[in-house]
């Protein structure tokens, strides 16, 4: 998972950038990058960490320019190494910046495509550098010495017929303006904005989340359609169209269960309501369910399950309190490299409370169980913290399919609930009682906030790959590309760790 963001301003767009990659965190932690074009120039500026670590002053002061974008990392397929930070660019035709959400399924393809056809190199193992290169090619065939709407248009519906998967893209061609197009399913989101300037100019961004938009002082105005293209001129004129053949909205629903931010609005959607929804749906199955269960307080494991965790203790008539405090200093902990290291993230992300818990039957709120880890540990310290029962509720299905459309989730053997039911799973996360949201409510809660929704990506719980094309050859491949991320970045920590014991030696 990634976010994106793209500005074409009449003033410096930088410091704006920067303002929306931080409303973007929490889509990618691994890397950050932004560039800008100044007089011609391409100023750019990636690194791996966070937003405030990758960007210093000096770094601002050089990333001058009216039109810019950027891109926070969070690995899907490709490698861990800072060659890897976007965004990507090539010099021909005109110089193009590039960054993508999402994840292709026909990389391999492409790329031996790409040597074949084009000539053209693919220097990192990142598929976003698979589609620059593309797109970079499908526009060149266009021939053309200034770039028209309709070349870019164009351009993007011959990417359409060739790329296949999630994604949405914001890129740049410098000395013509910013183009952002979205897969014909629509799994991965962007949004669009606005503001207008003092002199009546309007200035205009794309970006993953509606939170961006609203952050920086524009004014969020709709979602870029599956298939759809939006090319904002360095002028700031505006065009788009339709470039997919048969565009179909699919959007993937684990955005609601847990990557986006509650004041995010995706697909006409707000990401609050429908985790409100997803509460009163689980509160309806456990009231009529799990009536016989002994439950005194219902505890949140923070921060995605709090609202959701509110409205199952609303409709359950039970006490509501937070019993773990979150240090918001430590990363995600399926993301990082190895079971050691995620079992002692999980004690030094969260704390109990002792007074929440002690002689209390709890009911545990999460928004998902995906490797179980985290889970457990956290039963342990439920109990450790002198709970007498332990109960725990998850928001969404369980997880039993890895994720092909930009999800950093582990290989099915790594997901507790491949090829487990309930019961098995509840035996190994050490809990009193399980109970996992039905795919059918999940889909429901949602729905409810946008009707016209008729179709979500939802494979991490049926297995069903929307875009046709998934087999067992390609999630066996995916396999092998993630262990071999997880092996870098676990020799990368080991080497660090042996550094600094050296020095302090």
């Amino acid at each position: 998972m990634c976010g994106i963001v793209g500005i074409v301003g009449k003033d410096p767009v930088n410091q704006a950038l920067y303002d929306a990659l931080t409303m973007l965190q929490h889509r990618g932690q691994d890397a950050a990058g932004i560039v800008t074009v100044d007089n011609g120039t391409l100023r750019l500026r990636k690194a791996n960490g966070l937003v405030r670590d990758v960007f210093h002053t000096r770094h601002m002061h050089r990333l001058q320019g009216r039109i810019g974008i950027g891109h926070v990392r969070y690995p899907t397929a490709g490698s861990a190494s800072s060659a890897e930070a976007q965004p990507f660019y090539v010099n021909s035709p005109f110089g193009i910046a590039l960054a993508h959400n999402g994840n292709l399924t026909n990389a391999h393809e492409l790329q031996q495509q790409l040597f074949d056809k084009a000539r053209r190199h693919i220097n990192t193992t990142s598929d976003s550098e698979i589609l620059l290169n593309v797109f970079a090619h499908e526009l060149y065939q266009q021939e053309c010495l200034r770039v028209t709407p309709e070349d870019v248009f164009a351009t993007v519906a011959r990417v359409h017929r060739q790329i296949r998967g999630a994604y949405a893209v914001v890129a740049m061609i410098i000395g013509h303006g910013i183009i952002a197009f979205r897969d014909p399913w629509g799994i991965r989101p962007l949004v669009l904005g606005y503001r207008e300037t003092a002199t009546g100019e309007k200035e205009y961004i794309v970006a993953s989340e509606s939170v961006a938009v609203d952050g920086t002082g524009f004014t969020y105005w709709r979602d870029v359609e599956p298939g759809e293209a939006v090319y904002i001129t360095e002028d700031g004129e505006l065009y788009s169209r339709q470039c997919a053949d048969n565009p179909q909205h699919c959007p993937c629903i684990f955005e609601y269960v847990y990557f986006a931010r509650p004041d995010s609005v995706i697909d006409k959607v707000s990401v609050y309501a429908s985790r409100v929804n997803m509460g009163r749906k689980l509160g309806e199955k456990l009231k009529r369910d799990y009536a016989d269960l002994e439950i005194d307080v219902v505890i949140p494991i923070p921060e995605t399950s709090c609202d959701i965790a509110l409205e199952i203790a609303s409709v359950l008539n039970l006490p509501y309190r937070q019993g773990f405090v979150k240090n918001r200093y430590i990363g995600r902990t399926f993301i990082m490299p190895g079971q050691t290291q995620r079992r002692k993230s999980v004690r030094r992300k969260l704390n109990a409370i002792s007074a929440e818990f002690k002689g209390k039957n709890v009911l545990l709120v999460d928004d998902s169980i995906v490797r179980g880890t985290t889970s457990e540990q956290i039963i342990e310290m439920a109990r450790e913290a002198g709970a007498k029962k332990v109960y725990f509720a998850s928001a969404a299905p369980e997880i039993r399919f890895p994720n092909v459309y930009g999800i950093d989730m582990p290989s099915a053997n790594e997901l507790i609930g491949h090829g487990r039911e309930a019961e098995e799973i509840n035996e190994l996360i050490n809990a009193d009682g399980l109970i996992y949201q039905d795919l059918d409510d999940l889909i429901a809660a949602v729905r409810e906030e946008n009707p016209d929704i008729q179709r979500f990506e939802t494979s991490v719980f049926n297995g069903e790959y929307i875009t046709g094309d998934v087999n067992q050859s390609y999630l066996d491949r995916l396999d092998a590309a993630r262990n071999d991320v997880a092996l870098h970045r676990q020799t990368v920590n080991e080497d660090a760790n042996l550094e600094l014991h050296n020095e302090d030696g």
